[in-house]
């Protein structure tokens, strides 16, 4: 017996597309000038599925097709000679062209399914695919999601227009391995990047290729999600090594990925993030050319999973553990790649936030350490260790040198030494070669996640430095029991701490085990987050905002932190 069809969710979809594709169909005629290449085919393919969807006001439309046309003819006028196009950073790019000729083939199929009244859209957009098809065939990319958007343009454009040259490169990008680990995270670790790109690249070419394992991947990935999705509905991205490691990203794109696996595959599991993905309402304009050209996501859902509390997960490939509970949901991260490549780059894990506190309300979004030590920039521990009963130990050491005289065979009588980079900066000196003297600094910090929250162990060792732990709570409430120090910053040096926001707090208490007293409100020079010289030479920061309150010393100290999540008892 065939499964029955969710008419709510197709409407709701349909109410979407509407909503961006009904302001162009009201003025077809309207030049979209200054719109992306990327914008203009998402548009056209909007106002295809509009056209075809009996659920659209547009269903049917000579507006919705004029449109498409107008859009269509700005959309070529982007196209170069090489058939990719023009506009966007990265000039003349394969990669991005791709993003472009998958939404025109998606539109491509759609259209010639609508018949001779749609006779004239389907030409354009089978002529704009012609163009592209051999650039997008020989091209290359530079971000390891390229990969797969690229194949997924190759795959569909041998869909509608059978090409084996095309599926040759698709296998020959495939033969290099889908990069996603043991613990089903891509390797770019980005829920941006694994929702709108990768995942469902992966699903089309499953589809398309008749491929099991690359639907696998992809279910092992959104498995994986599920112990990443925080209380307030959006995923944790502070491991991603892409643009998304200092957002806050939302679930809503994941949506159509667990909506068709929970479906195909019968788990409740997704089935429950598929309907949490949709709690706040459908707002994706693509979603309802997605149920058109994949019709299983029309169908109704499972029976959702209850979710189990308290939850658990540690994934040791990014250094991430996550503990949530009804109470409170924690997460502990130690898996900057700085320590190892002594830079901050695009591409890499930076964000130097090492813990987050969600208690309701009251979300406690960054822990973040700062030493005063070379400006060498906050705490990024360099491993991360499981202990037992839900503890870990993050660990980070800082090296750094002075330099001796050169040895007499390495002198040069011009002193015109070579420029180089020793980690810290560089100069024409000609570091390598030079006896130097290390100066080290180690931090570690034990975290013991409980139910409600977390009891922190912090030591500070090595030549005595200055110290800002920064914590950095999300506005909505106001820390009581701390030194107001101005411009949304506090000072905490001894008592508890409430942050309050409704009926949901969270507290914090801190005790000096060895070292100073803390701090005082007066030492400004402590009391601040520093984002080191790799930011700072070039004027930038990679600095919190919100409520941030500082518990500052000077090192070597020991001190403990206790995070305790307080909420109401649900109603019986």
């Amino acid at each position: 017996m065939s499964t029955p069809l969710d008419h709510e969710f197709v409407r709701s979809a349909a109410r979407a597309a509407d909503r961006s594709a009904a302001p162009l169909a009201a003025d077809p005629e309207q030049d979209p000038a200054d719109v992306t290449h990327r914008a203009l085919a998402r548009q056209v393919k909007t106002l295809v599925a509009a056209y075809r969807s009996p659920d659209s006001a547009l269903h049917g439309s000579g507006q919705a097709i004029a449109a498409a046309l107008t859009h269509l003819t700005a959309l070529r006028s982007l196209q170069t000679p090489s058939g990719l196009f023009a506009g966007g950073d990265n000039v003349q790019s394969p990669p991005d062209s791709a993003f472009t000729v998958n939404d025109v083939c998606d539109a491509h199929v759609l259209a010639v399914g609508a018949g001779p009244a749609l006779h004239e859209v389907a030409a354009a957009l089978a002529e704009i695919a012609g163009a592209a098809s051999e650039s997008l065939r020989t091209g290359g990319v530079h971000t390891p999601n390229h990969r797969w958007e690229l194949c997924a343009a190759l795959a569909r454009l041998h869909r509608s227009f059978p090409d084996g040259r095309l599926l040759d490169r698709v296998e020959e990008w495939l033969a290099e391995g889908v990069d996603i680990d043991t613990e089903g995270l891509y390797s770019e670790r980005s829920a941006v990047y694994a929702s709108l790109v990768t995942n469902p690249s992966l699903l089309l070419l499953a589809d398309v290729l008749d491929r099991a394992d690359l639907r696998d991947a992809v279910e092992r990935n959104l498995a994986t999600t599920l112990d990443l999705i925080r209380p307030d509905g959006t995923v944790e991205t502070v491991h991603s090594r892409r643009q998304d490691q200092k957002l806050s990203f939302p679930l809503w794109p994941y949506l159509p990925h667990y909506r068709l696996l929970a479906i195909r595959t019968g788990r409740g599991d997704f089935a429950r993030a598929a309907r949490l993905a949709a709690t706040d309402g459908i707002d994706d304009p693509d979603l309802l050319a997605q149920t058109l050209l994949t019709p299983d996501l029309c169908r109704v859902l499972p029976a959702p999973d209850a979710e189990k509390l308290p939850r658990d997960r540690y994934l040791p490939t990014a250094r991430l553990a996550a503990r949530a509970s009804a109470t409170a949901h924690t997460v502990v991260y130690g898996g900057s790649d700085v320590p190892e490549h002594r830079r901050i780059r695009s591409g890499l894990a930076c964000n130097p936030t090492f813990l987050r506190l969600f208690a309701g309300a009251a979300v406690l979004d960054a822990v973040r350490l700062s030493r005063g030590f070379f400006d060498l920039g906050p705490f990024r521990a360099a491993d991360m260790e499981q202990l037992a009963d839900n503890g870990y130990r993050l660990t980070g050491t800082l090296t750094t040198a002075y330099y001796q005289p050169l040895p007499e065979d390495r002198r040069r009588d011009d002193g015109a030494y070579r420029l180089v980079d020793e980690g810290r900066f560089s100069a024409a000196m000609a570091f390598p070669d030079r006896p130097q003297d290390e100066v080290s600094h180690t931090t570690r910090v034990e975290v013991d996640l409980r139910e409600d929250g977390a009891d922190l162990r912090i030591d500070i060792s090595g030549p005595p430095v200055p110290w800002s732990l920064e914590l950095t709570f999300r506005p909505g409430g106001e820390p009581q029991g701390a030194v107001p120090l101005g411009d949304g910053r506090w000072c905490l040096t001894n008592g508890p701490l409430t942050y309050r926001v409704g009926d949901d707090e969270i507290r914090v208490e801190v005790a000096v085990e060895t070292g100073e007293p803390l701090a005082g409100p007066e030492r400004t020079d402590v009391l601040r987050y520093d984002p080191s010289q790799d930011y700072t030479v070039v004027g930038g920061t990679d600095a919190t905002t919100g409520n941030r309150v500082y518990i500052g010393g000077h090192g070597p100290q020991t001190l403990t932190v206790a995070l305790r999540a307080r909420r109401p008892s649900p109603a019986v």
